[in-house]
Formats: C-alpha cells, sequence, structure tokens
C-alpha cells in the first residue's frame, strides 16, 4: 500500500485557479505534482471579477503567495441605486475585489513551469491496484499516487464517475463585462467606482465592482469595472437564440464571446438603457466583449474514487450570487493536503475529505439557490414572482449576496 511517507505523487486534471490551487498546496507539502491543462495556450486572459473572502485568502497564502495591496482593489461600501439613477440605500461593508486574470498570475507564477503542461489533453482515468493512471490525447499514459480532477463546471472525470449527476439550468443568465475606469464620465466614476453596487429593476439584477486592469495593475486610472446582470431566459425559447451564432450553430452550454450576434447584443444594450440605472447602462454599453453565461447549478453525492477526487466546479456548481465559486475550490485544496496530512493511506484520506466537502459544498449551493430564488421566480406564474419579490429589499440584497455564509 502507497502511504504518505514515500513522498508521493499527484496529478492535477485542469490547470485552472482550482487546480492550481491545489498543486500549489500539495507540492509545498511534499509532493511530485504535474498539471494537465488541455488548452495549448495561456489561460491568463479569461474571467471577469471575483470576490474574495478571508478563506480564500488564507489559502492563498498556504499556497506561497505574498499578498499586498495589489491583490486586488478595495471596497469600503455597498449601494444600490434606482432605476432613475438614486441612491436607495447604502450599508458599509469593506471588502477587496480582485480579478481572475490576477489570481490566475500569483498562483501559476508559484508554481514550476517544467510541471505545468499546457495542451494535455486527458482522455480517461483509471483506478490500479497501488495508483491512479491518467491517459493523454496523444496516447501517453501518466501514473501518480493521486489523481485530482479540477476541470471544471463540464468536468469529464465528473462524467466518468458520476454519468447521472447533471448540470441543471436555473432559468436566467449571466451577462458579464469589463469597462476600463478611464472610459467613464466623471459622474459615473464617481457614483459607483469605489463601491460594490447594486440595482434591482423588476425582474432583473446588477452588480458591479472594481477590479484590477490591464497588466493586472490596481493603480487609481488604471483599474477596471466588472458588472454581472442577472436576466431570465426561457430554455426553450430565449437561450437557444442567444447561444446561436450567425452561422446559425447552436453552441450547447456557453458561447464564445466574439460569436455572439449583433443583434443580441444590440438587444442587450437597448435592454440596459431601458431598465437600469444611467450609471450601470452606462458601465454596460462602454463594456469591451460583453459575454453571457447560463446559469447552472450541481451537486454529487461524493467526490472521493479511490485514489481520485473531485475538486472545485468538477463536483459542485454554484450559482455566482455568494461569489464562493474560488473560495470554495480553494477550501477543497486544503482540505484535501489537510486529509492527506493526516497520515492514513490515500484512498482513506480522500473518503474523509469527500465527507467534509461534499457537506460544504451541498450548504454551498443551497444558499446560492436561496439568493437566486427571485430569478428563478421570473419564469414561473405570478404567485411565485409575487412571493420573491417580498424578499427582496436592497438591504436584504445588499447584506447577503457575495459574504462568507455561515454555516
Amino acid at each position: 500500500m502507497t502511504t504518505l511517507s514515500t513522498r508521493p505523487k499527484a496529478i492535477v486534471v485542469g490547470g485552472s485557479l482550482g487546480g492550481l490551487f491545489a498543486a500549489n498546496l500539495l507540492s509545498r507539502n511534499g509532493w511530485q505534482v504535474d498539471v494537465f491543462e488541455r488548452v495549448p495556450e495561456e489561460l491568463a486572459g479569461r474571467g471577469a471579477g471575483i470576490v474574495t473572502h478571508p478563506e480564500l485568502f488564507e489559502a492563498l497564502t498556504a499556497a506561497g503567495v505574498d499578498l499586498d495591496d495589489s491583490i486586488g482593489v478595495q471596497v469600503q461600501s455597498r449601494v444600490t441605486f434606482g432605476q432613475d439613477g438614486s441612491v436607495l440605500s447604502e450599508r458599509d461593508l469593506p471588502q477587496t475585489l480582485t480579478a481572475w486574470g490576477k489570481m490566475y498570475h500569483v498562483l501559476r507564477s508559484a508554481f514550476p513551469d517544467a510541471h505545468y503542461h499546457s495542451g494535455g489533453s486527458v482522455v480517461s482515468v483509471q483506478n490500479e491496484t497501488d495508483c491512479a493512471s491518467v491517459t493523454l490525447g496523444d496516447g501517453s499514459v501518466h501514473r501518480a499516487d493521486l489523481v485530482i480532477a479540477a476541470d471544471g463546471f463540464k468536468s469529464g472525470l465528473r462524467d466518468k464517475f458520476l454519468p447521472n449527476v447533471e448540470l441543471q439550468y436555473a432559468g436566467y443568465v449571466a451577462w458579464r463585462g469589463l469597462v476600463d475606469e478611464a472610459a467613464l464620465s466623471k459622474e459615473t466614476h464617481e457614483a459607483l467606482f469605489d463601491k460594490f453596487a447594486f440595482c434591482l429593476p423588476p425582474r432583473e439584477q446588477i452588480i458591479g465592482y472594481p477590479v484590477a486592469g490591464a497588466g493586472n495593475s490596481t493603480k487609481p486610472g488604471e483599474r477596471r469595472y466588472n458588472f454581472v446582470w442577472y436576466r431570465a431566459t426561457s430554455e426553450d425559447v430565449d437561450l437557444p437564440n442567444l447561444l446561436t451564432d450567425a452561422t446559425g450553430k447552436r453552441w450547447v452550454g456557453g458561447i464564445p464571446p466574439t460569436l455572439i450576434r449583433p443583434d443580441v447584443l444590440a438587444e442587450m444594450e437597448e435592454a440596459a438603457h431601458a431598465l437600469l440605472a444611467p450609471q450601470f447602462a452606462e458601465v454596460v454599453t462602454k463594456a469591451t466583449q460583453p459575454l453571457f453565461q447560463p446559469i447552472f447549478d450541481v451537486e454529487v453525492p461524493q467526490m472521493a474514487f479511490g485514489r481520485i477526487a473531485l475538486l472545485g466546479d468538477a463536483a459542485f456548481v454554484a450559482r455566482p450570487h455568494c461569489g464562493m465559486g474560488v473560495t470554495k475550490a480553494a477550501g477543497d485544496a486544503m482540505a484535501l493536503v489537510a486529509s492527506l496530512n493526516a497520515g492514513t493511506s490515500i484512498p482513506e484520506a480522500l473518503l474523509a475529505y469527500s465527507d467534509v466537502r461534499t457537506q460544504f459544498g451541498s450548504s454551498i449551493v443551497e444558499h446560492a439557490r436561496h439568493l437566486g430564488a427571485y430569478m428563478q421566480a421570473q419564469l414561473k406564474t405570478d404567485t411565485d414572482r409575487e412571493m420573491a419579490e417580498r424578499y427582496r429589499t436592497p438591504e436584504a440584497v445588499m447584506r447577503e449576496t457575495a459574504v462568507s455564509p455561515r454555516f
């Protein structure tokens, strides 16, 4: 039996944030780690804003990242705007907001280049007698004491072990975008740039906050403003239309931003002017290359299968309202290492990890469903919408959105 006394080897499938957290933490705890990322190019240009939590900073420190003020942009308060641009409510809530690119940069820089394999597409994974193995698209086979599936919300490895677990569409999409700080008018900049801001028009919800800019700069004048705009979108008619490009091809699950049809973008901008506070309408219409993501969630009954463990969105996918996606993946990696350091066999350690993190993952998914109940109700009955409306005050939304839940 292979135990942790032999300086074991791990393979991480997926080189995004969750995979990099696992790789860095394992490496700093004496493991030999190789990361296989199927995308051949750097991932640093992907993603938008990320809400941080204390647990995320704890994991970054444990992963060997030196934290300073450049990790993100500080805000001190939250504000909700009416559709006319007036301030409906404010509350103090200090928080640090960062960007996907910044997080990827600090985690990728902490991991040795020689052990990060871009273009390494994993086509199968197996438990063997005293190890686990992965087979790449080029036919090569790689063996390790442990394999971590961190291959995202469309995880092929999750499908292998849990074929009956499927992503569940929530009934709405999130439009996302970034606008350069310097592109905003003076009035809009003064109103919302240094705040975590909200607007809650009927049947809609948008949030926004500042993040690092080009080159991960957090200097005033070089930052960006990030928005997330939730819009009810029927699965049978509206969503297929949004996912169809100009050639008539329908993309399943998500469409590349550059292939979103001009008429879809024009409708989105028209709706922004009609529905949102003027400050947010300006942010939306000035954003560079906006995109949308259908909102899904998924729960798994277990996260360990012999010597193979699921991590991050490869296990639980929660709606983004609680802002816990990256923090959840970081917490998975921390819990995984803690279990492996307990001195038991690797399969036993993974079972202990699974017991702890499946409970946490289920709680996060349930909390995010609660926060997203208003948006999901928009495609239901008038009664459902009326009930959901009762619990959507600016104070409640600002108090609960993107803060660390207490379980």
